[in-house]
C-alpha cells in the first residue's frame, strides 16, 4: 500500500536510471522517453555536464537564503538579460510559482503608478498556468477549479481564436493579457505569429501589459530561446521554468525595467528561489543551449521530425487528424481518445503523454539524436498499422 496522496493516476512503471533519451525500468527494460519529465529534461537524462555542475556546487554551497548576495544567481540573471528582452529576473522554484509571481508583478505595476483598479487579467479559456489557486483561476478550466472555490475575481477569459471577444473584454480595469504562445496542456495549439503581433498592438493601444507564459515552450523547446521570438514581439513579463533547470527545480520571471520598478523589497519572496545549487544548474543549462548551432540543430531535426510525422498522417488519415506544435513541442491529434494509442506506444517502449483535444504530446530532449527520432517514427507507424488492421 502506497502512502502517497492519490492525486495522480500513476503508471505502475518505475525506473532505476536514465541516459540521454532513454529510461531503464526496474525490470531492466529500455524505453525511449519522449516525455522527459513533461518538457523538463531539456538535455536528457543524466547529462554529464549537468551532473558535473551539480556535483561541483553541492560540495561548496546549497542554500543561504536571499538575505545575502548569491553570485551564481547574479551570473544567471545577467546571462538571461543578454539573451532575452528582459532587464530584470526574479527566481522561483517552479512554473506555477513563476506565473503566480507574474500575476503579482502585473497588478503591482499599475498599483505603483496610481491605477489601483487596473488589476484584471485576460486569459485563454482552458489554458494552463499552474496549480495554485490564482493559476487555476487564470486558466479558466472548470475541471481544475472544481472543489477549490470560491472563484477568484480578477480574470476574464476568451476562447482560443476568438479575437473579437478578446478586444471586447478589455476595459478600464484590465491590467494585462496572459497567454501561452503554444498551449501545452490545452492541446499543443500554436498561437499564430500574426495573432501574437496583434495582441502586442492591442496591449500598446490600451496601455496594458503582455505576459507570455513560456514555462513549457521556452528555453529552446521550439528552436528559438523563446517561442514568441518567431513573431518578433517584445512582451513585458515572461514566466519560465521546466527546461531552464534541465530537471532541477528552477523557475523565474523575466521582466522589463518599466514593470520591474514596482517590485521593491518585501513585495515578493521565495525561501528556496535562487539558491546557489539551482543557479549553478541553470548556468550549466545555458552553457549547452547557447552553444553554436545548438538551436539551429533543434530547428533542423524538429523540421525533419514534423515532416515525417505528417507523412505518417497521410498514410493513416482516419487515425491521425493533425500534427501540431513547433520545434520539439509536438502534438499528434487523433480522431479518437488517445489513451489506447499511448498505451500501445508504451508497450513498444516509447513513452509519450496526453494533452487535451485527443492530443498525444511528444517532448524529446533538445539534444535528441536523429536515430532516436527515427525509432520513434517507426514505433508510431507500427501502432498506426495496428490500429488500421483492427478497423
Amino acid at each position: 500500500m502506497s502512502h502517497l496522496l492519490n492525486n495522480y493516476n500513476r503508471s505502475k512503471l518505475s525506473f532505476k536510471k536514465g541516459s540521454g533519451s532513454y529510461l531503464y525500468s526496474a525490470e531492466g527494460e529500455k524505453y525511449l522517453d519522449f516525455v522527459q519529465g513533461i518538457a523538463v529534461n531539456s538535455l536528457g537524462h543524466s547529462n554529464k555536464y549537468l551532473v558535473s555542475a551539480i556535483n561541483d556546487q553541492a560540495k561548496k554551497l546549497w542554500h543561504v537564503s536571499n538575505a545575502f548576495t548569491i553570485p551564481e544567481g547574479e551570473k544567471l540573471a545577467k546571462r538571461l538579460k543578454k539573451l532575452t528582452f528582459a532587464d530584470f529576473v526574479l527566481f522561483q522554484n517552479s512554473g506555477t510559482e513563476a506565473t503566480e509571481a507574474a500575476i503579482k508583478v502585473a497588478r503591482r505595476y499599475f498599483y505603483s503608478i496610481g491605477k489601483k483598479n487596473k488589476n484584471r487579467i485576460i486569459c485563454i479559456q482552458n489554458s494552463f498556468h499552474g496549480r495554485t489557486i490564482a493559476a487555476i483561476n487564470a486558466s479558466g478550466s472548470r475541471k481544475m477549479m472544481e472543489g477549490f472555490g470560491p472563484k477568484l475575481k480578477g480574470f476574464d477569459h476568451f476562447k482560443f481564436g476568438d479575437h473579437k471577444k478578446l478586444e471586447k473584454l478589455i476595459n478600464k480595469n484590465t491590467a494585462a493579457i496572459m497567454l501561452e504562445p503554444i498551449l501545452g496542456e490545452g492541446g499543443i495549439k500554436v498561437v499564430p505569429d500574426w495573432c501574437l503581433k496583434g495582441l502586442k498592438k492591442l496591449c500598446t493601444k490600451y496601455k496594458i501589459l503582455l505576459i507570455c507564459d513560456e514555462v513549457q515552450s521556452g528555453i529552446g523547446r521550439t528552436g528559438k530561446f523563446f517561442s514568441f521570438e518567431y513573431s518578433k514581439i517584445k512582451p513585458d513579463i515572461v514566466p519560465i521554468a521546466k527546461g531552464i533547470g534541465g530537471g532541477f527545480p528552477l523557475g523565474a520571471v523575466l521582466m522589463t525595467k518599466k514593470v520591474a520598478k514596482c517590485m521593491s523589497p518585501g513585495t515578493h519572496g521565495s525561501t528556496f528561489g535562487g539558491n546557489p545549487l539551482a543557479m549553478s544548474v541553470g548556468n550549466a543549462v545555458l552553457d549547452q543551449i547557447t552553444k553554436k548551432n545548438f538551436l539551429n540543430n533543434v530547428r533542423r531535426l524538429s523540421k525533419y521530425f514534423h515532416s515525417e510525422l505528417n507523412n505518417i498522417k497521410s498514410k493513416y488519415p482516419t487515425i491521425i487528424k493533425e500534427i501540431r506544435g513547433r520545434g520539439f513541442l509536438i502534438g499528434i491529434q487523433l480522431f479518437e481518445n488517445q489513451n489506447k494509442f499511448i498505451n500501445l506506444l508504451k508497450r513498444k517502449k516509447l513513452l509519450t503523454i496526453k494533452a487535451s483535444d485527443n492530443v498525444i504530446r511528444i517532448l524529446p530532449p533538445l539534444n535528441v539524436k536523429k536515430s532516436d527520432l527515427n525509432l520513434a517514427l517507426k514505433i508510431i507507424e507500427e501502432v498506426c498499422l495496428t490500429y488500421d488492421s483492427n478497423e
